[in-house]
C-alpha cells in the first residue's frame, strides 16, 4: 500500500546554472541562463533565480528572454561538468537506497521505505542527502518527502530553492487539497484553461467536480486526474526505466517555406539518427516509424507508422508529406525516430535429461 511507502523526490535548484555559479562566483548575483545565442532559434535549458525575477524560464526562446531581461548573460553550458555533478549526486543517493528512479540529470525519486539509516526516518535521510550534496557537489537541492510519488514531487517544488517539505500520511489530504492543478503532471496551459472553464483551479476544486463532467473533457486521463486530486498514487519507484523511443530533431535557423525544402533536409536527419543508433543494439526493439513537425505558429503534429518489413527511409518521406499536409505552413522543426517495444526476455535452452 502507498500509505506504507516512504518516498523522497530530490530536485536540484536551477541545476545547470547552479554548476556555473559554483565554478564562477562572479555569476551568483547576476541574471544568467544556459542556452544558445539570441540570433538563433535556441531555447534556454534553465535560468537562475535572479533571471526568473524578470519572467525568464526554461524552454523560453533566448531572444524572448533577452527582451525580458536585457542584462541576461547567456552561457553555452558544459554537459561534461553537469554529468559529473549528476553522478556525484547519484552516488550519494545509492548510500541510502538501491531503489532509485532517475528522471533527469538533476532529479530522482528514492524509495527509502526499508532503509535502516536514521532508524528509518525519511525526513532525516532527506536532510542528510541535501547536506551531503551541498558539501560534496557544491549546489543546493530541494526535496519532498511523502507516501507516494505524486505528493513527493509536488512537495519538492513547494519551498524552492533549497527547501525541504515533508507531507505525512495524516496531512496528505489537507496538503493536496491546496495544490494548484498546474502541479499535476501533464496539465499544461491548454488543460489549465479547460479546467478553469469548469471552475477548477486547485485539487480541492477538482475533488468536487462530477467525474462525468471531468471525463467528458479529459477522456481516459480523467481517472488519473481524479486520483491525483485525492492524493492517491500507487505507482512504485521504478529502478528500470525502459527507453520508449530513439530520435533526433532539428530546429532550423530559418523556416522551411515549403514541402520541397522539408524533403531536402531529411538526409541530414537520417544521418544523425543512424549515428545515434550505432552500437545501441535497438534493432530488435524497433516497432514504429515516428516523425514530428513544428510549424512557424508553434503548432506541432506527430505521425507514426508500424514497421512491417525491413527499415526504409522512404517511409519517413511519406510521413513527412502527411504531416506537412495537416497545416501547410512554414516549418521550424522536424524530428525523426523510432518507437521501441520492450526488449524480449531471454529464453534459456535447457537440455532434456
Amino acid at each position: 500500500m502507498t500509505q506504507n511507502r516512504k518516498i523522497i523526490h530530490v530536485d536540484a535548484d536551477c541545476f545547470y546554472a547552479a554548476i556555473e555559479m559554483r565554478d564562477d562566483p562572479s555569476l551568483r548575483d547576476i541574471p544568467i541562463a544556459i542556452g544558445g545565442p539570441e540570433n538563433t532559434r535556441s531555447v534556454l535549458a534553465t535560468a537562475n533565480y535572479a533571471a526568473r525575477v524578470y519572467g525568464v524560464r526554461s524552454a523560453m526562446p533566448t531572444s524572448v528572454a533577452k527582451r525580458l531581461c536585457p542584462a541576461l548573460r547567456v552561457l553555452p553550458g558544459n554537459m561534461t561538468k553537469y554529468r559529473i555533478a549528476s553522478e556525484q549526486m547519484h552516488r550519494i543517493f545509492q548510500e541510502f537506497t538501491e531503489i532509485i528512479e532517475p528522471l533527469s540529470l538533476d532529479e530522482a525519486y528514492l524509495d527509502v521505505t526499508d532503509s535502516a539509516y536514521f532508524h528509518g526516518s525519511a525526513t532525516r535521510i532527506a536532510q542528510e542527502i541535501r547536506a551531503r550534496i551541498l558539501a560534496e557537489v557544491g549546489i543546493t537541492v530541494s526535496a519532498g518527502v511523502a507516501a507516494n510519488k505524486f505528493i513527493a514531487k509536488v512537495a519538492s517544488d513547494w519551498d524552492k530553492p533549497d527547501g525541504l517539505t515533508v507531507v505525512t500520511p495524516e496531512k496528505q489530504f489537507e496538503f493536496v487539497s491546496a495544490v494548484p492543478v498546474k502541479f499535476i503532471s501533464g496539465i499544461g496551459r491548454v488543460a489549465q484553461e479547460r479546467l478553469a472553464g469548469l471552475g477548477v483551479f486547485t485539487c480541492a476544486d477538482l475533488q468536487k467536480l462530477e467525474f462525468s463532467v471531468l471525463q467528458k473533457s479529459f477522456g481516459s486521463t480523467a481517472f488519473r486526474l481524479s486520483q491525483f486530486a485525492l492524493g492517491i498514487d500507487d505507482r512504485p519507484v521504478s529502478v528500470s526505466r525502459e527507453r520508449k523511443s530513439i530520435s533526433v530533431e532539428h530546429t532550423f535557423s530559418k523556416d522551411l517555406m515549403d514541402l520541397r525544402e522539408c524533403e531536402a533536409v531529411l538526409p541530414i536527419l537520417f544521418t544523425d539518427l543512424k549515428k545515434r543508433m550505432t552500437g545501441r543494439n535497438f534493432e530488435s526493439q524497433l516497432s514504429k516509424y515516428y516523425l514530428k513537425m513544428k510549424f512557424d505558429d508553434f503548432k506541432q503534429t506527430t505521425i507514426e507508422q508500424p514497421i512491417r518489413h525491413k527499415l526504409s527511409d522512404e517511409v519517413f518521406l511519406s510521413l513527412l508529406r502527411q504531416a506537412y499536409d495537416r497545416y501547410r505552413r512554414p516549418v521550424r522543426l522536424i524530428g525523426v525516430g523510432y518507437r521501441l517495444s520492450p526488449p524480449k526476455p531471454l529464453q534459456l535452452l535447457l537440455p532434456f535429461s
